[in-house]
């Protein structure tokens, strides 16, 4: 009988009083996917850092291919013993080629001098043979992000990895990209390496996925076969309860116009080029398209993020300038940005500070913070927006995707808003954070105030909002009713590129 390429058996990690594990198993074995499920929270970072040497378990046995590993193990030690990880974050020199982040401190060299030719034949023979076309004299940072992926995965085998840990490896990916990382997943299975595979996009599973174990507040829940459930039983078991609506899409009339938008332009990122459309009080208007389309810049412009080339921007029918995100805020118009942890968070302030920080001319006067007054103010909108948290002074580092991306969004719930953005709201986040996100979206929408969202999920798109905008090329190519397109309409404009 083959041995498992990984086993671990009741294990427990604590942080101060935090409980992240508790008396957790899990199994890995050649040749196949094993999908680690679980909300934001579950304790599923926290297992895949010890089994990666990040971080050490307070208790419980592991098992690497069959053998008992009786100390602690580190990021190196768990490298020698096979085990790689690609984090969600990739984590790779831009300014070097693919060949030189391949063999990063482990460099072909002749008398001290780097033998670049046999660098780049040696990488040529991993990308080959996982059926990749990538130049290894490639500049990193001239590929797109899914070739990054990819570089991290050749990366990942000349280390002799045969467990793979892929962390929301499609987060970032266009249907197209995805299919490209699914071929590799294949190849990888058929040469006997186990790939653990976190994703909150659950639909995916189906097509890579043979077991799924699933964790809950950092205990261990199930393990099934994939064949043998559903995803209604895994939702199920991952919050453990029944979700009856996936998006719980509310109807109501629109009221007045609210923002417009007239010719805009932008040099920046792909660039967009003359883009005009209307929002109203009450409504919720989404901006579908590719990865590169150009609705993040569109968004980013609006709130002053990104500067403006040409264009005029009305909200309640008067001209304004909105030039920096200061200015977008003076004229209640909020942005929730894509990247929350760079642009949305102060990540090494507390969860307190963050959400107060916007307004700190409610809770201040002459430069000094009420503490008690910011407090209750925090107090309330963590109440509100159910953001798990052992304290409001926690550290938002600290918490799960989901609860900073709650973050994000109750800091701006304190001030007037007119207009709200959300750019890629429910990225990494889990299935029951997201309906947690969508009745948030829904209340604003309940309260007049007009929302603005970007989404590269088209289920997600039709789910929630009244009207779609389609992006395609840095310009608009379509305006549709939600209730009256599909999702093959929209690509179909999503691609239309002349």
């Amino acid at each position: 009988m083959v041995a498992d390429l990984v086993r671990v058996e009741h294990i427990s990690k604590s942080f101060s009083e935090v409980m992240a594990l508790d008396d957790v198993q899990f199994d890995l074995r050649p040749g196949e996917v094993h999908a680690l499920l679980g909300e934001n929270g579950a304790g599923k970072s926290t297992l895949m850092k010890i089994i990666s040497g990040v971080y050490t378990r307070d208790s419980g046995d592991f098992y690497v291919n069959g053998t008992k590993i009786t100390g602690d193990l580190n990021p190196q030690s768990a490298q020698s013993l096979g085990i790689g990880i690609i984090h969600q974050e990739l984590n790779l020199c831009p300014h070097l080629t693919v060949a030189e982040n391949v063999l990063l401190n482990r460099e072909f060299t002749v008398s001290g001098v780097l033998n670049e030719k046999k660098q780049n034949e040696a990488v040529k023979q991993y990308l080959t043979t996982l059926n990749l076309d990538i130049d290894p004299s490639t500049r990193v940072s001239n590929l797109p992000v899914s070739k990054q992926q990819m570089v991290e995965i050749c990366k990942t085998l000349s280390m002799n990895a045969k467990i793979i840990i892929m962390d929301e490896p499609t987060s970032a990916l266009t249907e197209k990209e995805i299919e490209d990382l699914f071929k590799v997943i294949a190849v990888l299975k058929n040469e006997g390496h186990g790939i653990i595979y976190i994703s909150h996009r659950l639909e995916e599973l189906s097509r890579i996925v043979d077991r799924v174990t699933i964790l809950r507040d950092g205990k261990y829940v199930k393990t099934l076969n994939f064949a043998d459930t559903n995803l209604s039983e895994i939702i199920s078991l991952m919050v453990g309860r029944t979700l009856t609506e996936k998006f719980p899409r509310i109807d109501m009339k629109r009221g007045e116009k609210v923002l417009e938008v007239k010719n805009l332009s932008s040099f920046h990122g792909v660039g967009v080029k003359n883009v005009s459309f209307d929002l109203y009080r009450g409504e919720i208007l989404a901006f579908a398209g590719l990865m590169g389309a150009g609705r993040s810049e569109v968004v980013r412009a609006i709130s002053g993020a990104d500067k403006m080339s040409g264009g005029e921007i009305v909200i309640h029918g008067k001209p304004v300038k909105i030039h920096t995100p200061r200015e977008a805020i003076a004229q209640g118009l909020f942005c929730a940005p894509e990247d929350r942890k760079r642009d949305g968070l102060c990540v090494k302030m507390t969860l307190r500070e963050n959400i107060t920080l916007p307004s700190l001319d409610i809770v201040s006067k002459l430069a000094i913070i009420f503490r008690k007054l910011e407090s209750q103010k925090a107090k309330m909108m963590i109440q509100n927006l159910k953001i798990k948290t052992p304290s409001m002074d926690q550290y938002v580092k600290n918490l799960s995707g989901g609860n900073q991306q709650k973050v994000v969004v109750g800091k701006w719930l304190m001030r007037d808003a007119k207009v709200v953005i959300f750019d890629e709201p429910t990225r990494g986040i889990d299935v029951a954070s997201k309906i947690e996100i969508y009745n948030i979206i829904n209340d604003l929408k309940r309260n007049g105030i007009g929302v603005l969202f970007v989404s590269s999920e088209l289920p997600e798109v039709l789910g929630m909002s009244d009207r779609i905008m389609v992006m395609c090329n840095g310009r608009i190519t379509a305006e549709l009713i939600t209730k009256d397109t599909d999702q093959e309409e929209i690509l179909k404009y999503a691609t239309q590129y002349s």
